[in-house]
């Protein structure tokens, strides 16, 4: 947070993010794609939140549906307009904007068939958005139609779990502050735990609770918390982060990033698990058993052997 204060952070990228062109953006972003595709990610949640403004957040919005059609990756997308408080508003002003300007511009897209936005995201912290804040941005996209899947107890304890449980939300992401109370409201409704494991890390944070999570009945499923404060492509390298950081057995973690995060973007009923009437989507590996995925640390790119997607092979490893 002293960095995002001081005009780094977020602020920084954001500066970038309104600068660049919609190609500009296009480019870099569809080489990444292509990269968590050979890591073997074949559905990915994709989010705006560096424009801050309606204009570069929608033009964010239009470069992911732009990929949809251009690499076999299965695409969700989620609306993060409320990221960070914007330079020169405080946050009551920024969450009004929001509100009463953002998300009706969504709306009218949405509506005219010129944008598809599957969820809904507000940074919830100290600092940044309040939980009151949050609340109510997160409720103006249920009454458009958007799931809720938000940031909550990252940095603080707000009390952001029990708010995003009572509202039914889909996904709560981060968690490393959440509470006990937090837990088991979230198990009661649903909600899944969207664990980032490269977050802690690269931060130093404490780990997010996830044996209590499992041990109250809530699932848990992995991202890779990809930004450029987290450069990582790599799910495998996000369950090895799992197993030895999280104590997570590797067939949670499996479980984790495959089924657990499907249901985290409501893709459960098609994605997810190899399952007659489900897309086809899977990697081969070359290896002895599909646990040196994980345990070969940064290996994954000698192990993945094919990425297979509805039945398609789209990545052959190299043979050099």
């Amino acid at each position: 947070m002293e960095v995002h204060e001081a005009g780094g952070g977020i602020n920084f990228t954001v500066d970038h993010t309104r600068a660049a062109s919609e190609d500009q953006l296009y480019t870099d972003f569809s080489q990444r794609l292509w990269r968590m595709l050979k890591c073997g990610t074949t559905l990915v949640e994709c989010k705006s939140g560096y424009g801050l403004d309606v204009d570069t957040e929608v033009k964010m919005l239009k470069v992911i549906d732009r990929a949809r059609k251009d690499v076999p990756i299965d695409i969700s997308s989620t609306y993060c307009g409320a990221h960070a408080v914007p330079k020169g508003k405080t946050a009551e002003e920024a969450t009004e904007d929001v509100i009463n300007v953002h998300i009706p511009k969504l709306k009218e897209l949405m509506s005219a068939g010129d944008l598809t936005v599957d969820n809904i995201d507000v940074f919830c912290e100290k600092g940044v958005f309040d939980v009151s804040q949050t609340q109510r941005i997160l409720q103006s996209g249920i009454d458009i139609g958007l799931a809720v899947n938000f940031h909550g107890e990252e940095l603080n304890y707000l009390g952001s779990a029990e708010m995003g449980a009572k509202l039914g939300a889909r996904a709560i992401s981060h968690l490393e502050e959440v509470s006990d109370e937090g837990i088991a409201a979230m198990a009661q409704a649903g909600s899944v735990a969207v664990i980032l494991p490269t977050t802690a890390y690269i931060l130093r944070l404490k780990q997010p609770p996830v044996r209590k999570m499992i041990e109250a009945g809530v699932a848990v499923a992995l991202g890779s918390d990809f930004n450029p404060n987290a450069f990582c492509l790599s799910m495998p390298l996000v369950m090895h982060l799992a197993c030895v950081n999280l104590r997570m057995s590797m067939n949670e973690a499996l479980v984790a990033a495959t089924i657990n995060a499907a249901a985290s973007l409501g893709k459960a009923t098609t994605h997810g698990s190899l399952e007659v009437g489900k897309n086809g989507d899977m990697i081969i590996v070359d290896a002895p058993r599909w646990e040196h995925l994980i345990y070969q640390l940064g290996g994954h790119s000698d192990v993945i052997k094919y990425v297979i997607k509805c039945g398609q092979i789209v990545h052959t490893k190299s043979k050099v």
